[in-house]
């Protein structure tokens, strides 16, 4: 492959990121937060904070599992001690949790985020941000937004690291505009002459 790495700014820091094909067609840039590091994702948490201070959040949740280190560094900075989690995947505790059907991009299956029913009390009637990673599809945000909704959050932004092209506004709809961003990345298709960038996706 021509280009073994993609360039891109997350708020002030600047990074390379493999470029991985997921099939003969689509090759994305992977940005996964559980390799950046503790000081890269303190930095990235800081300045999503800053971002999504004006939004006076109660609560952050984010998706499992990337979004967990975004989460964390977030809460952190805007002081608060509690984050939620979605999960995809069962565990003992979410025998008879609250579900959502989801479709990702990078997993190409049917899932469901599930939510901890004791948690509820901590999202309802509040303001909540949801935070993650990558914001690409729209199809975890749109999942999360409705089944956080559907608990009485009052969800107020969307905070993520980057945006993957641009097929996440369409999915969201209205809800595009709560999404803040710290960077931006494309997609990549492949062509005769290399991989090209695609940013309306």
């Amino acid at each position: 492959m021509e280009h073994a790495s993609y360039h891109v700014a997350i708020g002030s820091q600047a990074v390379d990121l493999p470029l991985v094909a997921l099939s003969d067609s689509l090759t994305l840039a992977l940005l996964i937060t559980v390799d950046m590091g503790v000081e890269f994702m303190r930095t990235a948490g800081e300045e999503l904070a800053d971002v999504l201070r004006p939004f006076d959040v109660d609560i952050v949740a984010t998706v499992a599992t990337m979004g967990i280190p975004v989460a964390i560094e977030v809460s952190r900075a805007l002081g608060l001690d509690q984050y939620v989690i979605l999960h995809k995947t069962p565990k003992i505790h979410l025998a008879d949790a609250v579900s959502e059907p989801v479709r990702s991009i990078t997993t190409n299956a049917d899932q469901r985020l599930l939510f901890d029913r004791a948690r509820i009390a901590d999202v309802a009637g509040k303001r909540v941000a949801i935070v993650d990673d990558v914001v690409s599809t729209g199809a975890s945000t749109g999942a999360a937004l409705r089944l956080l909704r559907s608990v009485g959050a009052n969800v107020v932004a969307i905070g993520t690291l980057v945006t993957e092209a641009a097929v996440w506004k369409q999915s969201l709809g209205d809800d595009a505009s709560l999404v803040q961003a710290l960077g931006a990345l494309p997609i990549f298709h492949p062509t005769a002459e290399g991989l090209e960038e695609n940013w309306a996706g």
